[in-house]
């Protein structure tokens, strides 16, 4: 389907820890959201010099909003110029959105046991997902990792999103002391996980994909890359994989991704 430009307004937005919540209205995006699925906000006023290139973010709910109908609530972190300026648009600011762009996340055909496997804020897609997976009488057991509480998201919702939750801090200031590595296969194997799923940096996308195999499971991982264009016109978000008849080429976040099956991306060479 083929993803909706509009002109969203913002109706709030609230710093949570280290990330940014917001919530716009962007008519026609909301209502083909699918877990997994991201959008692309035009960052500076069009048509000046100031304009970047548009931000992609991840979907973190769907909720209606008394008067407004289905709103987005996305979730960014500032690292540079575009993401603070939108973390610093007042409420009631037109934004220009794209969305929901990218494939999501399959969901499978059996009730089976799933763990979903998230770092920082990019565990944003993971808790629709959970929903989604719930609805389909799935055990969904999460585990969250963060370097620290600040950059930990959402775990109070995830009590409630899940049958199950673990949460690991690279400092210790909440649950485990360590790494999501340290911890997923413990998790798998309590949960006797059959689906992965896993969003975050890289690193741990691969380490979660290795342990699913061993275990024996089909994971599927959100591949987080820059994007220049969002739409697979530029090429500028290449993710090497192994297709399904077996030869190796390179793919696009953007449009063939941002959602891949774990043993199919050759992580050596993502992850460098």
């Amino acid at each position: 389907m083929s993803p909706v430009h509009a002109t969203g307004e913002l109706l709030a937005s609230r710093k949570v820890g280290a990330y940014h919540h917001l919530s716009v209205v962007a008519r026609g995006v909301a209502e083909e959201f699918r877990p997994g699925t991201f959008v692309a906000v035009t960052v500076g006023t069009p048509g000046t010099s100031a304009t970047l290139a548009p931000r992609p973010l991840w979907i973190h709910r769907v909720r209606p909003v008394g008067g407004h109908g289905l709103a987005l609530q996305l979730v960014l972190e500032v690292r540079g110029a575009g993401t603070r300026w939108l973390a610093e648009q007042p409420v009631g600011a037109r934004l220009a959105v794209t969305g929901p762009l990218g494939r999501p996340f399959a969901l499978p055909k059996e009730p089976v046991a799933c763990v979903l496997v998230g770092e920082g804020y990019s565990a944003a897609p993971l808790f629709p997902l959970a929903e989604r997976l719930r609805e389909r009488g799935c055990p969904v057991t999460l585990l969250l990792g963060a370097p620290d509480e600040s950059r930990l998201l959402s775990a109070l919702e995830a009590r409630r999103s899940a049958r199950a939750v673990t949460v690991v801090t690279r400092d210790g200031s909440v649950g485990q002391r360590g790494e999501i590595a340290d911890a997923v296969t413990e998790v798998l194997r309590r949960a006797e996980a059959a689906v992965v799923y896993a969003a975050g940096p890289e690193p741990m996308l691969h380490a979660v994909a290795a342990a699913a195999e061993a275990h024996g499971a089909w994971s599927q991982c959100a591949v987080e890359q820059p994007l220049a264009c969002a739409t697979g016109l530029c090429h500028g978000c290449p993710v090497p994989v192994v297709g399904e008849d077996g030869v190796a080429r390179t793919v696009r976040a953007c449009v063939d991704g941002p959602v891949f099956r774990g043993d199919r991306v050759r992580w050596t060479e993502l992850v460098r």
